[in-house]
C-alpha cells in the first residue's frame, strides 16, 4: 500500500470542538487507510458578541486528530475518546491568520498519512 491508496475526504463542517458553529473557520478531513479511518480537525475564528474569541487557553485556532467511528445514523464522526498524538504544530495564538491555520492543518493532514503508510515502504 501507498499513499496514494489513502482515501481523502474533506468535509464542510468543525469536526472537533462544541462550540465549533460559532467558528467562522473550520476544516474536517476525513482520512481512510485499509479499515483505519482518521479525521483531522482544524477550528478556529470564533466570535462572541461580533468580537474574536479565544477557543481555549491562548489560542484562536487548534487541530486536533481522532480516530473515526460509524454513527446510527451512518455518519463517520470524530471518537473523542480515541485522540491520535502528532507532532505538528497544533494551534495559533492569534486571530485573522487563517493561511496560517490552513498550513497547520495540512502539515497534520500530512504528518497523519505518513503514520499511515509507514509501514508499507
Amino acid at each position: 500500500m501507498n499513499k496514494e491508496q489513502i482515501k481523502r475526504t474533506e468535509r464542510g463542517w468543525a469536526g472537533h470542538f462544541i462550540c465549533g458553529p460559532r467558528c467562522r473557520f473550520h476544516l474536517n478531513t476525513l482520512l481512510e487507510y485499509n479499515k483505519t479511518r482518521i479525521i483531522v480537525s482544524t477550528v478556529g475564528m470564533m466570535f462572541t458578541d461580533d468580537k474574536p474569541d479565544q477557543i481555549g487557553c491562548d489560542r484562536y485556532y487548534e487541530t486536533m486528530a481522532f480516530e473515526a467511528e460509524t454513527r446510527r445514523n451512518g455518519f463517520v464522526e470524530i471518537n473523542v475518546k480515541k485522540e491520535i498524538d502528532f507532532s505538528s504544530k497544533w494551534c495559533i495564538e492569534e486571530p485573522y491568520k487563517d493561511n496560517e491555520a490552513n498550513e497547520m492543518h495540512e502539515n497534520a493532514v500530512q504528518e497523519i498519512i505518513n503514520k499511515l503508510t509507514k509501514d508499507d515502504k
